[in-house]
C-alpha cells in the first residue's frame, strides 16, 4: 500500500505469461497464459465444467485451445492487438483473478528494455482513462530484476517467451546504448524443438 493506504499492483505482461500480484509480495497472486481465445465452431456449451463463450481469457482459453482460434495479443514484447489487450487486462483486474478497484489503486508495469516508446504512452494512457489507477509508473524489467535481489549495478540476461535481451544496469538506470534485444526466445525454441522431433519421426 501506498502513504494513502491505496493498493499498488504489480503487473507484468509478458508476450506468453501474465504475472501480477501486489506490492511488498514475495511471488505473484496469478499467473495465467497471456492468450485470448473465441470459439472456431459453437457445438456445445459447456466442457466439463468450463462454459464456452464468446470470447475466453488466460487458463479457460488455454484448457480448451483446441476447440478455440487462440490469439497472442502481445508479439516480442510488444501490443500488436489492443483490443484483445485490454480483454487480457479486464480479465486480470477482474473478478476472474485480482478483483480490485482500478480508481482505489496504482499500478507498476514491466516492459523489455528498448519498448517502442508509442507503445509505453498507449498501456499508460489506457491504464488512466480506461481503468482509471490513481498512478501509473512502467519500469524495466532488467533494473527490477536486479532490485529483487538487493542490486542496483549488474548485467541481466533475460530470455522470455517473446524477447530476450541482454541488459547493463548501472545504479539502478539501465545503458540503452550497451543493451542489446533479440526478438528471438522461449517460442522461436519451442517451434524449433518440435520441429526437429517431427522430422525425427
Amino acid at each position: 500500500m501506498d502513504s494513502q493506504g491505496r493498493k499498488v499492483v504489480v503487473c507484468d505482461n509478458g508476450t506468453g505469461f501474465v504475472k501480477c500480484g501486489y506490492a511488498g509480495s514475495n511471488f505473484p497472486e496469478h499467473i495465467f497464459p497471456a492468450l485470448v481465445g473465441r470459439p472456431i465452431i459453437r457445438s456445445t456449451t459447456k466442457v466439463g465444467n468450463i462454459e464456452i463463450k464468446d470470447l475466453m481469457v488466460g487458463d479457460e482459453a488455454s484448457e480448451l485451445r483446441s476447440m478455440l482460434e487462440v490469439n497472442y495479443p502481445m508479439e516480442n514484447g510488444i501490443v500488436r492487438n489492443w483490443d484483445d489487450m485490454k480483454h487480457l487486462w479486464d480479465y486480470t483486474f477482474g473478478p476472474e483473478k485480482l478483483n480490485i478497484d482500478t480508481r482505489n489503486c496504482k499500478i507498476l508495469l514491466t516492459e523489455p528494455p528498448m519498448n517502442p516508446t508509442k507503445n509505453r504512452e498507449k498501456i499508460v494512457e489506457v491504464m488512466f482513462e480506461t481503468y482509471q489507477f490513481s498512478g501509473v509508473y512502467v519500469a524495466i524489467q532488467a533494473v527490477l530484476t536486479l532490485y529483487a535481489q538487493g542490486l542496483l549495478t549488474g548485467v541481466v540476461v533475460d530470455s522470455g517467451d517473446g524477447v530476450t535481451h541482454i541488459c547493463p544496469v548501472y545504479e539502478g538506470f539501465s545503458l540503452p546504448h550497451l543493451t542489446r534485444r533479440l526478438d528471438i526466445a522461449g517460442r522461436d525454441i519451442t517451434r524449433y524443438l518440435i520441429k526437429l522431433l517431427l522430422l525425427r519421426g
